[in-house]
């Protein structure tokens, strides 16, 4: 099977799938769901630093031939540049009085347009795929460990995404056809990427630093610390559990699938 055509499959197939998922899920009474959301959100952080840590960054490591402080100061270069992403995401859309950035619900309280929340959607998509790409050409288990990081974390975002649609008055058929078209755009970050990176191969370990560093930093900046907003032995043990299920699951698939 070629390169090209696993990037392909798993874009089509992890984009379908985080919002069929997500769009499912809605269906599920609101305590109910509310109270699941959490656990979806501590198996992310898990596959999250599984696949940063555990893959991106060791096989960054091992195609720079040697140029291990190029990777380590193109990880940090990459967590810096997703830092100013989201402080300018944060200062374009905080409300100007009363405004609490880092409150848990604050996302879903945002009274962002459906076409701002569609476009950011496309967009991170894309770049979704772009991190794929460069998984797949450097391993195929790679890759698929990268999907695997990458779905675990797009169907809880997914579903907050689904409820500010839901909450503009959109239908829950046009919203699941909408996020299934944004979801495309993954794969044209794929192929994009597939061809651009195809040609300048050398270029792979810094693409997979940068792959690193936003798993990185969207399980320990935005992730975790809603994690800490439960205390309560019983919740806190569950998280521990989550986390470590979810980069056992990331173990296990870049031990299991071969080349």
């Amino acid at each position: 099977m070629s390169t090209l055509y696993w990037i392909v499959a798993v874009t089509i197939m992890g984009g379908a799938l985080s919002v069929m998922v997500a769009s499912l899920f809605l269906l599920v009474p609101e305590q109910r769901r509310f109270a699941v959301l959490p656990h979806l959100i501590s198996y992310a952080t898990g596959a999250l630093l599984g696949a940063a840590l555990l893959n991106l960054l060791p096989q960054a490591v091992e195609e720079a031939h040697g140029h291990v402080r190029s990777v380590g100061m193109t990880l940090v270069a990459g967590i810096f540049a997703f830092f100013i992403l989201e402080k300018f995401v944060l200062w374009r859309h905080c409300h100007q009085e009363d405004c609490e950035p880092h409150a848990p619900t604050q996302h879903h309280r945002d009274k962002a347009s459906a076409t701002l929340i569609l476009a950011g959607d496309a967009i991170h998509n894309a770049i979704d795929g772009v991190l794929i790409a460069a998984a797949f050409l450097t391993d195929v288990r790679l890759g698929v460990v990268t999907a695997i990081a990458v779905i675990a974390h797009e169907i809880p975002q997914e579903v907050g995404d689904f409820a500010i649609l839901l909450h503009s008055g959109m239908s829950r058929a046009r919203a699941l056809t909408l996020n299934l078209l944004t979801s495309l755009t993954s794969v044209a970050g794929g192929v994009i990427a597939y061809f651009a990176l195809g040609q300048a191969m050398h270029a792979l370990p810094y693409v997979l630093s940068i792959a690193a560093a936003c798993f990185l930093y969207v399980a320990v900046a935005d992730l975790i610390p809603g994690l800490h907003r439960r205390v309560e032995p019983k919740a806190s043990l569950q998280q521990i559990i989550l986390i470590a299920l979810g980069v056992a699951t990331i173990m296990l698939a870049g031990h299991n699938h071969s080349h």
